[in-house]
């Protein structure tokens, strides 16, 4: 326990303000912390990358939160506590997930961005060790092992806070449009899946859409042989719509998602993943009674209830690939392609 390997991010330099894709981390020796009165130390067993990592990584301006010299990375992680403060509520040897962010309880208002790990001035998860607050692990479900549970809180908690913590929640015999077969859209199709709402999943290839269905997806759509989806969207339900949509794409999707829509459903934003021109929406959500709502991240309670739904449905995450500690450079660049079914895995724990 006397060293903690860890990847940190260098600071920005011609080489990558010229090349701003470039995935450029260095892998150092860090202090194994000590936990204060309040505090645990964990030993870290796995790491799951986010879209977000990419953009910190690379000093994107599209991420409005800029890295500090030398920060460790990524946002999300299980381990094994393995030192408590003199004053926590946590025992050593409990399996616990990393709550990234200072949001708990309430509304986003009580979320500070440049506080969440990985990001600003927090070291994130892609380390050996970590000395973190009380109030930011959760218990690990009983049902996943410890390198599964890794995947679980960002994407996962995300498809929570978009399902059961807006103005509409999801409910049995609803349906629900998913989109794509990234983390967000897996655990989204299981959730509804599992509460009874029907899935129409749309993705890119015949292989993807064939994990949707073994998700639980009822409907499948191939958006490159069927571009106007929402079409096949409103035929699927009888020119009804659909109550839910988990939206992802961004400006070249928005518009579908929105048609795609039952009069006073709802569709969750959630993602970015293609820019174009900006279309108006004014129309479309006034006189369909629509409504749109970004959603970021989840608070520690959207976490303590996506592991209850987690163990009361059996549900596991669908893990794309999983990487050595040594091999991370690979991960982020898997991550990159954008081509992958579910969550990508940086193994930690020897």
């Amino acid at each position: 326990m006397s060293t903690n390997r860890a990847w940190t991010i260098p600071p920005p330099s011609t080489t990558t303000s010229t090349h701003p894709n470039l995935i450029a981390l260095t892998q150092t020796t860090l202090p194994v912390p000590t936990p204060g009165p309040h505090q645990i130390l964990i030993r870290l067993s796995a790491a799951s990358l986010n879209a977000r990592d990419l953009l910190i990584i690379a000093h994107s301006p599209a991420y409005i939160i800029r890295a500090s010299p030398y920060l460790v990375p990524c946002s999300d992680g299980s381990g094994t506590i393995t030192a408590v403060g003199t004053s926590s509520r946590w025992q050593p040897g409990d399996r616990v997930l990393l709550h990234p962010n200072t949001w708990f309880t309430g509304d986003v208002r009580n979320m500070e961005l440049d506080k969440a790990f990985g990001g600003g001035e927090v070291h994130g998860t892609l380390q050996q060790w970590m000395v973190v607050d009380d109030e930011q692990v959760v218990r690990a479900p009983r049902n996943l092992e410890l390198e599964e549970a890794a995947a679980l809180v960002t994407a996962g908690a995300t498809a929570v806070n978009a399902f059961f913590f807006g103005p509409t929640k999801v409910r049995r015999g609803d349906v629900v449009l998913t989109q794509g077969t990234g983390g967000v859209s897996c655990f989204a199709i299981q959730l509804a899946t599992a509460i009874g709402a029907t899935v129409i999943a749309t993705s890119s290839s015949d292989e993807k859409l064939k994990v949707a269905k073994r998700l639980g997806a009822k409907h499948l759509i191939n958006y490159k042989t069927t571009p106007d989806w929402d079409d096949e969207v409103l035929r699927i339900t009888g020119g009804k719509g659909v109550d839910h949509v988990v939206e992802v794409g961004g400006s070249q999707t928005i518009v579908k998602s929105i048609r795609s829509l039952r009069p006073g459903g709802l569709v969750t934003i959630i993602g970015i993943l293609s820019h174009g021109p900006s279309a108006d929406l004014v129309p479309l959500l006034l006189f369909g009674g629509k409504t749109a709502r970004g959603s970021l991240a989840a608070s520690r309670e959207m976490v303590e209830e996506l592991v209850r739904l987690v163990e009361e449905h059996d549900i596991h995450p669908v893990i794309s690939k999983s990487f050595d500690f040594d091999h991370a450079l690979e991960a982020l660049e898997c991550l990159k392609g954008q081509s992958n079914v579910g969550k990508i895995i940086v193994r930690i724990a020897d």
